[in-house]
């Protein structure tokens, strides 16, 4: 039996794909140039609204969906913004790029995350792979480096915004806490309370935000009169491991502190640790208070009482922060957010003790 072969396709019988609508066939419907669609798609001012809604709806209708490859080629931005942070593991940081994200999504841009383990080199290396790599700006978290980067910039032509900048000295742009307000209230609270023997638990990296919350810790104390004893203050490095540590030289004092204001809520559960392994316990002995109020926070035995950060509003700041300097607008060099102190069940009255070695 014959086999009859089939035929090759031909120009004639193949199945085309559809052609994508084009910006070009937009343009021809709505009868104007192919630049004013592109500008009326970008919500350009200069474009009338009712010229610019007539295009909307007839972009639409035709199913046109712009290239963001093209659109990068026509106009040399990206629409990309790389975000360095020390390690998505840190609660803080986790908080602060969720309200990046929602900013920039709800903007248009794509976010390109990468982590600078808290290495200064990494971070200047990050960011400079970022400016090779085109995005249209740069957002990095409690960076160790903030003024290192004040060369670069004038080389990069790209906007960074800093958010919690741990460097001392003035940067471009930044977002952080109100520190010093915030450390006032916190050790002001432990002041009404009736402690006055306060101690300092802070990050011996932490450079100005560290400078800053010893600074509000100070006021309360020279504001209430009570003397400043620096065998009171100690520093870890911003971890449980470090608080354990700087808490155990505290309770080697001769006479420990009452009530302990650390530097964040990472060294409050290494203090809270290791207050608990000397036999003693938060408050009835020694009183807590940490900063950054972390998801777990509210989960130690006792809650931890500490200074909410608004992360997430943080992060949505600093990429409305990048947005006016991409389009060319003024923004405040140095935005200060508000803490707000979250009282809960780590810090108390003191009692009654007799000064002994723990």
């Amino acid at each position: 039996m014959a086999h009859r072969r089939l035929a090759e396709p031909t120009p004639c019988n193949r199945v085309q794909a559809p052609r994508p609508v084009s910006i070009k066939d937009v343009a021809r419907k709505a009868n104007v140039s192919h630049s004013t669609v592109s500008r009326a798609l970008q919500n350009n001012p200069l474009i009338p609204r009712e010229t610019a809604e007539k295009i909307r709806l007839i972009a639409g209708e035709l199913g046109y969906r712009a290239s963001a490859v093209a659109r990068g080629l026509a106009t040399s931005k990206t629409r990309t913004v790389g975000l360095v942070v020390t390690t998505i593991a840190d609660p803080f940081v986790a908080g602060v790029v969720g309200g990046i994200e929602d900013a920039a999504n709800a903007n248009g841009y794509s976010v390109v995350l990468a982590n600078s383990h808290a290495d200064p080199e990494r971070e200047m290396m990050v960011v400079r792979s970022f400016a090779e790599r085109r995005v249209d700006g740069v957002i990095v978290t409690a960076s160790r480096v903030g003024a290192l980067y004040v060369p670069m910039l004038s080389r990069m032509r790209v906007p960074i915004v800093l958010v919690n900048n741990q460097h001392p000295g003035e940067f471009t742009h930044s977002v952080m806490i109100a520190n010093l307000e915030a450390s006032f209230q916190a050790t002001d609270h432990l002041i009404h309370l009736g402690h006055r023997r306060i101690a300092y638990l802070g990050d011996r990296h932490g450079h100005q935000s560290d400078t800053e919350r010893f600074g509000g810790y100070r006021q309360a104390l020279d504001q209430a009169d009570i003397p400043f004893l620096p065998e009171l203050v100690v520093h870890g490095d911003g971890t449980p491991e470090g608080g354990i540590q700087a808490m155990g030289r505290l309770l080697a004092l001769a006479d420990p502190p009452t009530a302990v204001f650390c530097y964040n809520d990472m060294t409050a559960l290494g203090a809270l640790r290791r207050i608990r392994v000397s036999g003693l316990r938060v408050p009835d002995d020694i009183s807590l208070v940490g900063f950054d109020d972390l998801y777990i926070a509210q989960y130690t035995d006792p809650p931890l009482t500490t200074v909410r950060q608004p992360k997430r509003e943080m992060g949505r700041l600093a990429m409305e922060v990048l947005l006016r300097l991409l389009q060319g607008s003024q923004s405040e060099r140095t935005i200060r957010v508000p803490g707000e102190l979250v009282g809960r069940e780590s810090a108390a009255a003191p009692k009654e003790r007799q000064p002994c070695n723990y």
